[in-house]
């Protein structure tokens, strides 16, 4: 069909700059073909900024359809807000005493929802902040975690979530370039204190300008901090008018968040995310799911990811769902929770539901309360959503896509699709969504051709934050964003990711770039070189191998270059594998070939104990490859063939043994990796 008008480029130079919170402008899909385009007299409105001009578009209710003809029913529930602020009025008045959250002992209806709400956006103005203003949330999942949220949207501010894995420098980093005002954090999550992390990263250069103010949501409250408790009870009177004022301004075209995403630069790049995009997108997901007031969500998607917060608080509070914070995965405390809290709904990656269908005590727990799952972020296959239905009981298994440059969804499947369905596709466009395929000259590909999947629609972001540049790269003049996965779409319009043209590989669910991890590993002193790369692993998807190239000194032993990784950067970013080699193979440009270390690494990988991810390797090098600590052996040139050398296995304890035959690589590893940020 042929292309409607482009939207608009209204993207922001400095967002969270900006007098106006009006920052970003939603990215509305053109109309039919042949239609003009309608807009209210009263849905226009020009921010103060003169650099951000808004416009709100009013199109007719329509199918928004593909090229293929299929089609959902482009009709947005009037009666949603687009706004949190808004949302959380609604569901207090329409849910009050409704359970909205439950963590532990503590428990608070919608009705107490707001009100507590409002009191966290009252301090937030008592203590300074203004409308724009960035407020950092490092912390696991935990109900203080969405009075924060939510606080800080109804007081005008941007949500920067920083993942409970970073390290200080990281988040540092994240928090610095967003010139974030306070923190709210945590002391004491898995044995880490935040706080002596970012002093430490600040000794060494690592600042964060902008921060006036650290506030402590659980754990002890260190020297210069204050606890959530005196902090909310700070608010004033004024502090609560003021927040009603910035509430009732607030619109869905908002800056409400600034998510941060890795790239293939090793810097990561702050998504700007809209409220009305979320919300919009994930009511869709709600109802697919079926949800509905009274259900019970299990959240064990970390809040600070794009499929935690928009992926589960959203659909809880638009739905009336309760929320069930969970901060970590460990499958017995899992179904223990399923059984006493009456879990209806479970949103996660595939290892999660893989695991509880594994689980040999699993018939010792009643599960009969769950209903609805969807999941992503990797291959899930037929037999796990098979064993979804009939060992774990669901009514309704689906799949879905997104990234955080879509707000978390772009495609999903539907409720009745088959399991096959399911597990082969991450369904298709959601409503108000386009997609295309192409090739590397940008023309349609044909139906079952692979190509770079496109999308444009409302839930494309405005951008990402002072960066322009990549932004350009990255969404184009027509309003197409590049995902730079490659797939393969059907007749039916569903999509399977195959492949991805980015330098980039996902571990458990967490998106990880290989130059970011490069760019921290050739500050070890005993580094010359590296090259990483994703390679499979059946409960995570992928993990990291490095190639690493020692210095003329000496060759780093794997134990001590692991340790010393998990002290720069999160543990999911550190690579599994360590080889050392004499060079990395080189193209005429002298670029790492990876296609290269890939087809060589598979061979090393197979060929390891370890290759089903439990760690169980054995002392004895596979074939081909020397033990760990040994110097490096020749390696081939580009294009030629020939052995490289291990400098580690599974990055766990080995047990003494022979060396065990090679095993086979699970095809379908090399599959799909849906609903990532």
């Amino acid at each position: 069909m042929s292309s409607p008008p482009a939207s608009v480029d209204t993207r922001p130079t400095n967002a969270l700059g900006a007098p106006s919170r009006a920052a970003a402008t939603a990215a509305f899909i053109g109309p039919p073909p042949g239609t003009e385009r309608r807009s209210s007299p009263s849905s226009t409105s020009t921010s103060a900024s003169p650099q951000h001009t808004i416009t709100k578009q009013v199109w007719p209710l329509r199918l928004v359809s593909d090229r293929f003809g299929t089609a959902r029913l482009s009709a947005v529930d009037s009666t949603i807000p687009d706004n949190y602020p808004a949302l959380v009025e609604r569901a207090a008045a329409a849910f009050g005493d409704t359970e909205a959250i439950r963590d532990g002992d503590m428990s608070m209806t919608f009705a107490e929802l707001a009100q507590r709400t409002s009191a966290c956006a009252a301090a937030l103005v008592a203590n300074g902040l203004k409308p724009g203003d960035a407020v950092g949330l490092w912390a696991p999942n935990a109900w203080e975690w969405v009075i924060a949220a939510m606080g800080t949207l109804r007081a005008g501010g941007v949500i920067v979530p920083v993942n409970t894995r970073f390290r200080g420098r990281e988040a540092a980093y994240v928090l610095d370039r967003a010139r974030a005002k306070l923190l709210f954090t945590v002391v004491g999550f898995l044995g880490y204190d935040y706080v002596r992390d970012l002093k430490a990263a600040a000794a060494e250069g690592h600042t964060i300008d902008s921060l006036e103010r650290t506030v402590i949501l659980r754990g002890d409250t260190p020297p210069g901090t204050t606890s959530f408790e005196d902090f909310v009870t700070a608010a004033t009177t004024e502090g609560h008018k003021e927040a009603a004022r910035r509430a009732a301004a607030a619109t869905g075209d908002d800056l409400g968040l600034v998510m941060f995403t890795s790239g293939t630069t090793g810097l990561p790049k702050g998504v700007m995310i809209r409220p009305g995009a979320i919300i919009r997108g994930f009511s869709q997901y709600a109802d697919e799911l079926s949800m509905r007031s009274g259900d019970r969500m299990l959240v064990i998607n970390p809040f600070f990811h794009a499929f935690g917060f928009c992926g589960s608080i959203t659909p809880c509070i638009v739905r009336g769902a309760t929320i069930l914070p969970h901060p970590v995965f460990e499958v017995e405390a899992v179904l223990e929770r399923i059984q006493s809290e009456r879990v209806t709904v479970l949103p996660g990656p595939p290892a999660i539901f893989q695991s509880m269908v594994n689980f040999a005590g699993l018939d010792r727990y009643d599960i009969s309360t769950l209903r609805s799952a969807i999941t992503g972020a990797a291959a899930i296959p037929v037999e796990t959503v098979v064993a979804m239905r009939e060992r774990l009981g669901f009514e309704t298994v689906i799949t879905a896509f997104g990234m955080t440059e879509t707000h978390g969804l772009a495609t999903i499947c539907s409720a009745g699709d088959p399991p096959e369905l399911v597990a082969s596709t991450s369904g298709k466009a959601l409503a108000g969504i386009e997609l295309r395929v192409v090739d590397d000259d940008g023309r349609d590909v044909p139906v079952g051709e692979p190509g770079e999947l496109l999308v444009r629609g409302y839930c494309v972001t405005t951008g990402y934050l002072d960066d322009p540049e990549q932004t350009a790269k990255t969404i184009d003049a027509d309003g197409w964003l590049h995902t730079g996965d490659i797939c393969v779409m059907n007749e039916l319009g569903y999509i399977d990711i195959t492949d991805r043209k980015k330098d980039m590989y996902i571990n458990g669910g967490f998106n990880v770039y290989p130059a970011e991890v490069e760019n921290v590993m050739s500050e070890h002193p005993q580094i010359g070189q590296v090259a990483v790369i994703g390679v499979p692993d059946e409960r995570l998807g992928e993990v990291g191998a490095a190639f690493v190239v020692p210095s003329p000194a000496s060759a780093p032993e794997a134990d001590a270059l692991r340790a010393w990784c998990r002290e720069q950067m999160a543990n999911y970013k550190v690579p599994r594998y360590f080889w050392n080699v004499e060079a990395l193979p080189l193209n005429p440009s002298n670029k790492v070939l990876k296609t290269d270390l890939r087809e060589r690494s598979a061979e090393c990988v197979c060929a390891s104990p370890s290759w089903a991810g439990r760690g169980a390797a054995t002392e004895t090098a596979p074939e081909g490859l020397s033990a760990a600590g040994a110097s490096p052996g020749p390696v081939r040139a580009a294009g030629q063939p020939g052995p490289i050398r291990s400098t580690a296995g599974a990055g766990r304890r080995r047990s003494a043994g022979p060396a065990q035959p090679r095993r086979r690589c699970p095809g379908n590893l090399e599959r799909r990796r849906r609903l990532r940020c």
